[in-house]
């Protein structure tokens, strides 16, 4: 019995090792086809180890910065905060009492208080708030941290910023976030189409870590290394910038047009200084509604200011003759009846009288008599009318040429029944400045790499066409310098553009005041036009243009309707050619000549008494900030040639107080914010009256300097005794 009891007991042995023993064969194969394949169920085993066991962390970079020519940041990255909250109780540090947090967060998100506690009560280690709670400023960052509410943490990554809010946003345009890879890109403007070179590479770090997610010592990390953006830099002008926006933004507060438009442009170069629209936009709030550069994208009838190119084509082509007389008032052609603006005339008069009175009538005859509509037609083709300017700004669009019918090609002589946009007048007008030579505009002056300084792209001035030549052009200034001054052009009516005029700058231009179509018909009524001026200086060499257009402004009952257009063209006119330091003519005697021009050194790191000294001794007036001995800076900047009697601005650092600037022109007050980084508000146009902060106030960087200028003859002066002195130098006293 026994002997069966132990038989079949190793029987069952036998079996059950045998079983085991087949396991335990079945599983090292198993292992050492693994080890030796390296992958299960098609799936490689060393890749699926690096993912579980490596850590990957992004290195954010920042995007390219885009300057202004004179070195004002116009868009930047800046930090920015995505706020999210710990609501497990498992961690060490999490959100408490909820109901506290989401009354305390609500006001400064701009969130519902339920929405947040909605959030918080979600099964989660963590939560966001949304687009609410992303992209936070560092100002909403601090109101938070003065909460002091436990669980409550940031993501630190960076947005695009943009200093000077709507100034020049239709230029620099703005950006939007790819949510695939979290990377900003240009949408609109300068940021689109130099896109390109203002995106950045983020970097990363590659690394190992233990099972607790901690890394593994000495392990060697693979990094990526990050590369910044390129930084562009425009040829706008920060400090003749402002001063368009700010005249845009009080005629825009005190007419409330339907749109205007401004821009400032250097006729030797094609450079734009500024350039503005109106509806504007502030691109840190996306407020945009205009999704357009009207400046570039919206042909419109311009009216009388392409008078200038008729008659520039009638001079170039041999068949003007300023002395032939018509009989002004209306011209009959085949298709309809041509008036002049005044509808009884002005009798017979010449055509020299027809360009500065502005008759419709004598450009219709000057074309249709003498120069011939096909052939004016040729000169637009070369002043560039019929084509895109190619100006480097995305959405730019072509004129539109209507030539149907005879009277289409009259009324394109003085700028009705065609369109074209402002930035095709600039650049046409660029050839009438620069003796017949017309230059391409352009807003981006070069592209530099940050890391090293090397310019990565640069611009440079290109000529895009000849259409008259240089006596044309000359002649064509002269007569739009009678447009400015001709105070009797026939029995005692002026010419149409004297209220433009600024002493000492020989200012020339032509006026517009252009219909608008709407449904077939042109609107009736003051309120319904297009009132522009085309504006250069100084005449025998002009340094800047300015052109201006205002739609459909609501005019005060006394208005004429270039009340809004004086508004913003003298100011700009006067900031630019005295910012650019453009000689202003003396008079002496019957005549007048330039003043006397000092060529300035560079002063940096020399005593500041002895520096102010020599400058007033060449007839200089030094201004000095600060209460250090020696110059740090000063402005203008080594090599500049200044006039007898202009300020020069000595920065030395330390306390800097306000000095007395009444009587001060508003490029020395450009001068003083530049230097003490001032941001700078100005009311009005010839010479500063008033000023905030008052003379001795100390001064600190990004305070605001709010000045009220008015024409010399209204100023309220005031000696040196009664505001203190300007230049805080002993035995040095400026000149009022």
């Amino acid at each position: 019995m026994f002997q069966r009891k132990r038989r079949a007991i190793s029987y069952w042995s036998g079996i059950v090792g045998g079983i085991f023993m087949l396991t335990f064969f079945i599983i090292i194969g198993r292992f050492v086809f693994i080890a030796q394949g390296k992958e299960i169920d098609g799936h490689s085993l060393i890749q699926l180890g690096t993912r579980q066991w490596t850590e990957v962390k992004i290195v954010d970079e920042k995007r390219g910065t885009i300057y202004s020519s004179n070195g004002s940041i116009l868009a930047e990255d800046v930090p920015a905060y995505t706020l999210y909250a710990v609501i497990s109780p498992k961690a060490a540090i999490h959100v408490i009492d909820k109901e506290k947090t989401a009354s305390e967060l609500a006001p400064i998100l701009k969130m519902k208080e339920s929405d947040l506690l909605s959030a918080l009560n979600r099964k989660a280690y963590q939560v966001e708030f949304g687009s609410k709670g992303r992209m936070l400023s560092f100002a909403t960052k601090q109101k938070i941290d003065s909460l002091k509410l436990p669980g409550i943490n940031y993501l630190t990554e960076s947005k695009r910023y943009y200093p000077e809010q709507s100034s020049a946003a239709y230029t620099i345009g703005f950006t939007q976030t790819n949510p695939d890879n979290n990377q900003q890109k240009g949408v609109f403007g300068v940021e689109q189409s130099m896109d390109r070179y203002l995106t950045e590479m983020d970097g990363s770090v590659r690394y190992y870590t233990s099972s607790g997610g901690v890394p593994i010592p000495d392990e060697k990390q693979k990094i990526n290394k990050p590369v910044p953006g390129d930084n562009v830099y425009l040829t706008l002008n920060s400090s003749i910038q402002t001063v368009l926006d700010q005249t845009m933004s009080r005629v825009n507060a005190d007419y409330k047009p339907n749109s205007m438009i401004g821009i400032v442009a250097d006729p030797k170069t094609g450079k734009i200084l500024a350039m503005s629209t109106y509806p504007d936009f502030n691109p840190n709030l996306r407020d945009i509604k205009q999704f357009s550069n009207i400046a570039i994208a919206s042909p419109y009838e311009p009216g009388s200011v392409m008078k200038t190119f008729t008659v520039a084509s009638a001079i170039d082509a041999g068949v003007f003759n300023g002395k032939a007389t018509y009989t002004s008032g209306d011209y009959r052609v085949k298709g309809g009846t041509i008036h002049d603006w005044n509808r009884a005339g002005w009798g017979t008069i010449n055509f020299d009288q027809a360009f500065e009175l502005s008759s419709n009538v004598g450009m219709s005859v000057l074309t249709d008599k003498y120069l011939g509509p096909d052939r004016l037609g040729t000169y637009l083709k070369k002043f560039g009318f019929m084509q895109k300017t190619g100006i480097d700004l995305p959405g730019e669009q072509a004129g539109i040429v209507n030539w149907t019918w005879p009277i289409d090609k009259l009324e394109a002589s003085f700028g009705q029944g065609s369109a074209f946009t402002a930035m095709q007048i600039v650049q046409a007008s660029t050839a009438i400045a620069n003796n017949g030579v017309m230059m391409r505009p352009y807003v981006v002056d070069k592209v530099v790499n940050p890391e090293n300084g090397k310019t990565v792209l640069a611009n440079h001035p290109v000529v895009s066409g000849h259409p008259v030549s240089a006596s044309a052009a000359e002649q064509t200034r002269a007569l739009m310098r009678q447009v400015i001054t001709n105070k009797n052009v026939v029995n005692g009516v002026g010419a149409t553009g004297t209220a433009f005029d600024l002493p000492g700058y020989d200012v020339i231009g032509k006026t517009g005041t252009a219909q608008i179509a709407m449904n077939g018909q042109y609107l009736v009524g003051k309120n319904n036009y297009v009132y522009s001026f085309l504006g250069m200086a100084p005449q025998n060499n002009p340094r800047v243009i300015v052109y201006v257009a205002i739609k459909q402004p609501h005019l005060k009952p006394t208005d004429l309707g270039s009340e809004p257009v004086v508004d913003i063209a003298r100011p700009v006119m006067t900031s630019s050619l005295q910012y650019l330091q453009v000689d202003k003519k003396v008079v002496q005697g019957s005549g007048q000549k330039a003043a006397p021009s000092v060529k300035l050194g560079d002063y940096a790191g020399q005593p500041l008494d002895q520096t102010a000294r020599s400058l007033q001794s060449f007839g200089l007036n030094p201004i000095a900030l600060g209460d250090s001995p020696t110059v740090s800076r000063q402005f203008p900047y080594p090599g500049e040639e200044l006039e007898v009697g202009s300020k020069v601005i000595l920065y030395s650092g330390g306390a800097v107080k306000m000095p007395n600037i009444q009587g001060w022109s508003l490029a020395d007050a450009m001068k003083l914010a530049n230097i003490t980084d001032l941001k700078l508000n100005t009311q009005g146009y010839g010479f500063v009256d008033q000023q905030k902060p008052s003379p001795g106030s100390q001064l600190k960087s990004g305070d605001t300097l709010t000045i009220d200028m008015k024409p010399s003859l209204q100023m309220n002066i005031q000696t040196s005794e009664n505001k203190g002195n300007n230049t805080g130098v002993s035995g040095v006293s400026p000149q009022q």
